[in-house]
């Protein structure tokens, strides 16, 4: 039988330790050699050979995350592993998944390519910015939702009104998944932005009134559209609100825009570790779900059970 093996780039480590541990098994050893100048590289301190290596790293900013995965990958590839699975629980570029305007790259595409030049077989990832990105891979592409998280807490609140949101247009797909598995009503806001991380204008469509609202979506990065939705539906009669992002990237003043908000709670998950505590800010595990993929994948197992929708 192939030996099994689990490894963490840095920037995943804390995921990483729970993932083994749920899997029953300890991280292997990895050194990351750096030079003065910045410059690092990763060493696998244990053989690999004819292994089965599992290489768990999401790929947020800054770049030497994603640049630290595709070493620890081009190495086990030269160490003769049997396959290589990148587990990245968030992919990174993913808002770059097609050219909205002239001159512009296509990021995800990119790194896709990156991967797949630097050697890898395989991909576990969670709740892509866009499904079509699993299309820019050449390798068998593992995407798990963190419905199978969020719903049971959802259902753990026995919200007497519950109501399911998209913040916008674009995630009114993943809204009404959630809302035919809870039988919910779900409604959805209208944003423009003039430019990045910057809305101009929100429109409701649909009756918040009266309503426990739950907001759907797969990141929030400056929190702005989260907490603009979530003022616009209290002032339309909402009882509360709460948001669900899987990816907390939280950057700029997105802490201090969700204390100050109308959002009762955000829950999320550790796919990206959070920056600061909030006592808004609940967080969820995934490391159950990995764990359990993995174990289905090295044994050859169907995962399509494990999703809830």
């Amino acid at each position: 039988m192939t030996k099994t093996q689990l490894f963490a780039g840095r920037a995943s480590m804390d995921l990483a330790v729970k993932i083994a541990a749920k899997h029953g098994t300890a991280l292997g050893n990895v050194i990351i050699n750096t030079f003065s100048d910045g410059e690092f590289q990763p060493s696998f301190e244990e053989s690999v050979r004819g292994a089965d290596v599992f290489i768990i790293q999401s790929t947020f900013p800054p770049a030497d995350n994603l640049m630290e995965l595709l070493l620890m990958i081009d190495a086990a590839k030269r160490a003769s592993a049997n396959s290589i699975v990148a587990i990245i629980p968030y992919f990174g570029l993913a808002r770059q998944d097609r050219k909205d305007k002239p001159r512009v790259p296509i990021g995800a595409k990119l790194a896709a390519n990156m991967l797949a030049a630097a050697g890898v077989t395989r991909i576990m990832t969670m709740d892509l910015h866009a499904d079509q990105i699993q299309g820019f891979f050449e390798v068998p592409v593992d995407h798990l939702f963190a419905s199978t998280i969020f719903i049971p807490y959802i259902q753990s609140l026995n919200l007497p009104n519950l109501t399911i949101a998209s913040p916008d247009m674009g995630g009114a797909k993943r809204a009404n998944a959630y809302s035919k598995y809870l039988h919910a009503e779900v409604v959805v806001c209208y944003k423009h932005r003039k430019k990045a991380n910057e809305i101009s204008d929100m429109l409701l469509i649909g009756d918040v009134a009266g309503k426990d609202i739950i907001i759907i979506d797969d990141m929030v990065d400056t929190a702005g559209t989260l907490t603009k939705a979530a003022a616009i539906m209290i002032e339309n009669g909402a009882t509360s609100v709460r948001a669900m992002t899987t990816h907390p990237i939280l950057s700029g003043d997105a802490y201090k825009r969700i204390e100050d908000s109308k959002l009762t709670e955000i829950i999320v998950t550790d796919t990206i570790p959070l920056a600061q505590q909030s006592a808004k800010i609940k967080v969820l595990s995934v490391a159950d779900l990995f764990s359990d993929i993995i174990k289905k994948v090295t044994t050859h197992q169907s995962i399509s059970e494990s999703f809830i929708c």
